[in-house]
């Protein structure tokens, strides 16, 4: 599993808004020059992010986007979800339950499932609130 550019940006973005006037609506432009990423793929990173409901969006000239909610209920590895799809180790652990036809008889099919726990035990475990304190 490998976290792509997207998602390490997306994680930039929601952070930059937690810091940067969180109850208030903030263009895109603004965190185009504090984060160094284009407005372009920041659109790109904004749409998946609104959908899953964790940014709110204004049109206008007071408009932008802001976060939804604190920044305390907002754990990383949900941000991370909602760009990447799964942070499975393996494709077979990417659908509930596993389909793969091979998985009754996997040797180490419990070695996949307990790096997948892991993984998401690790990154739900970090809010943007405690990213924000390591600053």
């Amino acid at each position: 599993m490998k976290i792509s550019t997207k998602g390490r940006y997306a994680l930039r973005l929601m952070l930059d808004l937690a810091q940067n006037d969180p109850y208030d609506y903030v263009t895109l432009k603004e965190v185009s020059k504090r984060q160094n990423i284009s407005v372009k793929y920041l659109e790109q990173i904004v749409s998946p992010l609104a959908r899953q409901g964790l940014l709110l969006s204004a049109r206008g000239p007071k408009g932008g986007y802001r976060l939804a909610h604190e920044p305390s209920e907002y754990n990383v590895g949900d941000i991370l979800r909602s760009i990447e799809d799964s942070l499975a180790p393996v494709s077979c652990l990417e659908n509930k339950p596993n389909v793969c036809p091979r998985s009754g008889d996997c040797p180490v099919i419990g070695f996949w499932e307990g790096l997948d726990k892991a993984i998401n035990g690790y990154v739900n475990s970090y809010t943007l609130k405690d990213l924000l304190k390591h600053e």
